[in-house]
C-alpha cells in the first residue's frame, strides 16, 4: 500500500551535551520519509531552496522515497536552530527559526499523491493539513497528523476542524495537556477522542509513549539507551514506523496498533544515537529485528492465572 507525507525539509543547526551540528538534514517530512521507508512504499511533498543540498536528494532517493513532490523554488531552505538543556535532554531552547521557502508552501498534490492509501499530515499550518486532506480523491484508509504548541496557541479553531476530521493525531504530552485543557494525560487524551479522532498517541520523550485506541489505553517505555546525542527528529521517526508499519501491514486492530507503537519506539530510539538522520538513514533489516527483539523482552513478564495468584494478608 501507498504512503504518502505532506510536511517540512529543514536545516538544522542544534547543540546538545554530546556537541553540535550546523546545517544538517532535518524537518519533519525527512525523519517520517526515511522512517517509513523501511516498511512501505512512501511518497513526500514539501518545498525546498535553492541551497538544497544534491547529496540529500540522493540520501532520500537511496531510500526509495518518491521525491516528485518535493518542490525547489529560488530561495533559501527553512533553517531551525536550538539547544538542548545538559540537565534534561528532552528539554530544548528554540534559537532561530527562518521560515524562508517554508514560509509560501502551498501543497498541490499529483494525481498519483491524490489516491495515496494512508496520509500523514506532518507539522505544518492546520489549514494547509485540511487544503490537503480535501485534494485526496478518496479519503485513504488512514488519515493521521501531528501538531505543536504554536498551531494549538494560534490557530486552535483551524486546528479543531482538521483533528475532527482525521484518525489518528500524534502530540507529545505538552500539547496534548494544551489543547485538551487537561494536565491529566488519560482525560487528555478522552477529550481530544471527543473532538474526532479514534486514535490518539500521546509522545512521552524517555518516558516512553501512551496510547488511547477508542478509549483502549496501552503504554510502552522508551527503549533504554546508554547514550543520547541528539534528541531532534525523534517523534517524527517514531511516527515513521508507526505509520510506515501499518501502510505495510494495512492492521489497524488494537493488536497491530501496540506493534506499530513498539516499532516507532525502536526507530526513534536509533535516531537519537547520532545527529541530523545519520543513523536512521544507515540501519539494516537485522538491526531493527535485533532491538524490537529487545523490546519485547524488556517488556514481557508472566502474568497471574488462576493457581498463580498475588499473597495477600488482609
Amino acid at each position: 500500500m501507498t504512503l504518502l507525507v505532506v510536511g517540512s525539509v529543514a536545516y538544522d543547526s542544534v547543540q546538545t551535551p554530546q556537541g553540535a551540528r550546523e546545517d544538517a538534514l532535518g524537518g519533519s517530512a525527512t525523519y517520517f520519509s526515511i522512517a517509513s521507508s523501511y516498511f512501505s512504499p512512501v511518497s513526500l511533498v514539501a518545498i525546498v531552496g535553492e541551497d538544497f543540498q544534491p547529496e540529500h536528494i540522493a540520501l532520500l532517493e537511496k531510500h526509495d522515497v518518491d521525491v516528485s513532490g518535493l518542490e525547489r523554488v529560488d530561495g533559501d531552505t527553512f533553517r531551525w536552530s536550538g539547544v538542548y538543556s545538559t540537565e534534561d535532554v528532552n528539554q530544548r531552547e528554540t534559537l532561530d527559526t527562518q521560515l524562508n521557502v517554508f514560509a509560501d508552501f502551498k501543497p498541490n498534490l499529483s494525481e498519483q499523491h491524490r489516491n495515496a492509501d494512508f496520509l500523514f499530515l506532518a507539522n505544518i499550518d492546520p489549514e494547509l493539513q485540511l487544503e490537503v486532506l480535501g485534494q485526496m480523491n478518496q479519503r485513504p484508509k488512514l488519515v493521521a497528523l501531528d501538531s505543536m504548541n504554536f498551531w494549538i496557541d494560534g490557530k486552535k479553531n483551524e486546528l479543531d476542524k482538521i483533528v475532527e476530521a482525521v484518525d489518528m493525531v500524534f502530540m507529545d504530552e505538552g500539547e496534548a495537556r494544551t489543547y485538551a485543557n487537561e494536565p491529566n494525560l488519560r482525560r487528555a487524551a478522552a477529550r481530544i477522542h471527543e473532538v474526532g479522532p479514534s486514535t490518539v498517541i500521546i509522545k512521552r520523550g524517555e518516558h516512553g509513549v501512551l496510547i488511547s485506541n477508542e478509549g483502549n489505553l496501552f503504554s510502552a517505555p522508551a527503549f533504554p539507551l546508554d547514550r543520547v546525542v541528539d534528541p531532534t527528529g525523534a517523534g517524527d521517526t517514531f511516527a515513521g514506523g508507526f505509520v510506515g508499519l501499518i501502510s505495510a501491514t494495512g492492521d489497524l486492530s488494537e493488536a497491530g496498533i501496540r506493534r506499530a507503537a513498539v516499532l516507532g519506539s525502536v526507530m526513534g530510539s536509533f535516531t537519537v544515537e547520532d545527529f541530523s538522520a545519520d543513523r536512521l538513514a544507515t540501519l539494516t533489516h537485522e538491526q531493527v529485528v535485533e532491538r524490537f527483539s529487545e523490546f519485547e523482552r524488556l517488556t514481557q513478564f508472566t502474568g497471574l492465572d488462576k493457581s498463580n495468584s498475588l499473597p495477600w494478608r488482609a
